[in-house]
């Protein structure tokens, strides 16, 4: 139960000390607080670049030079460690995740495009599960602003409500569907008084498109950075993500994972997982080490309960 549930003082007590606690337990961070997605956001740039056309191969070369300077800038990004990003496949840079990649794509594609690709997905409105959570915001933004944006960085700002949307709308072969709560209300006798009816908010992408970005995403599981949310038997699609915090990077990074996981029969279940202000040392916070196993113990937890 509760530790508080009414008027009295033991009640008053225990809300107090909740509102204290240094962890802010009554911070309702799946819904109300925004974060930066950091590389999870790399699906959404993929995809993006699918959707209109500036690629179509996932396993055919990009044009990713290797230094990439930020356009309008002197500033060159940097890819984590010595990884293969030069020109590297779609496939091949959301499995090591390749900073330059994304960020050259959202260059080329635009603000405006990577903004149209982000409203499919539900970006940039309040969502009500019928409870509202915050919108999750993908700005307009200059150019160098916007190549960072693509890799979930600058002003991209979302909820693990948007990304979990994000991750089953990929598994749903592009329908993003309206999440809720409430899957039904009974009667003091147990019958239904109402059942909750999907509803497909919009095609976030084609089926088609989908389904490559399901490639991609259950390659970083098979054998990328998504190591941690192998399961057994299912059949795992993910994306890392370490995202900066603070001026200049100067506080601990969130580490993320969004992923989904699917068997022969049944639907998929969608997860996001976002760690912040994790214990660990800060050379040790990442997406795979820190969120991955979470997720992994999560969609287990729910695929074992259908069985």
């Amino acid at each position: 139960p509760s530790v508080f549930a009414g008027n009295s003082l033991k009640d008053s007590d225990n809300r107090q000390k909740l509102l204290k606690d240094k962890d802010k337990p009554m911070l309702n961070r799946a819904l109300r607080e925004t974060y930066p997605p950091g590389s999870t956001f790399k699906v959404v740039t993929a995809a993006a670049a699918l959707e209109n056309g500036l690629y179509d191969d996932i396993d055919a070369k990009t044009d990713s030079p290797l230094p990439w300077t930020l356009p309008q800038s002197t500033t060159q990004l940097k890819n984590e460690g010595n990884i293969p990003c030069e020109n590297a496949t779609l496939r091949e840079a959301l499995r090591v995740s390749c900073n330059t990649v994304f960020g050259k794509v959202s260059d080329d594609l635009g603000n405006e495009k990577m903004i149209e690709q982000t409203e499919k997905f539900g970006f940039n409105k309040e969502v009500f599960t019928p409870v509202r959570a915050d919108a999750s915001i993908y700005p307009e933004d200059n150019k160098p602003q916007n190549a960072m944006a693509g890799i979930g960085q600058a002003s991209n700002r979302t909820t693990p409500l948007q990304m979990a949307m994000v991750a089953s709308a990929i598994a749903n072969d592009g329908k993003l569907m309206q999440p809720y709560m409430v899957a039904e209300r009974q009667a003091p006798n147990l019958d239904p008084v109402y059942t909750h009816e999907p509803e497909e908010l919009s095609r976030a992408l084609s089926g088609e498109n989908a389904q490559k970005v399901q490639q991609m995403m259950e390659t970083v599981v098979k054998d990328g950075t998504g190591t941690n949310a192998r399961i057994p038997g299912v059949t795992v699609g993910g994306k890392t993500g370490t995202a900066q915090h603070g001026l200049n990077n100067s506080e601990k990074p969130y580490a993320w994972f969004i992923s989904y996981a699917k068997t022969d029969s049944g639907s998929p279940v969608a997860v996001a997982v976002v760690v912040e202000d994790g214990n660990a040392n800060r050379d040790d916070i990442s997406g795979g080490g820190l969120a991955a196993p979470i997720a992994r113990d999560v969609m287990k937890a729910v695929i074992d309960s259908k069985k």
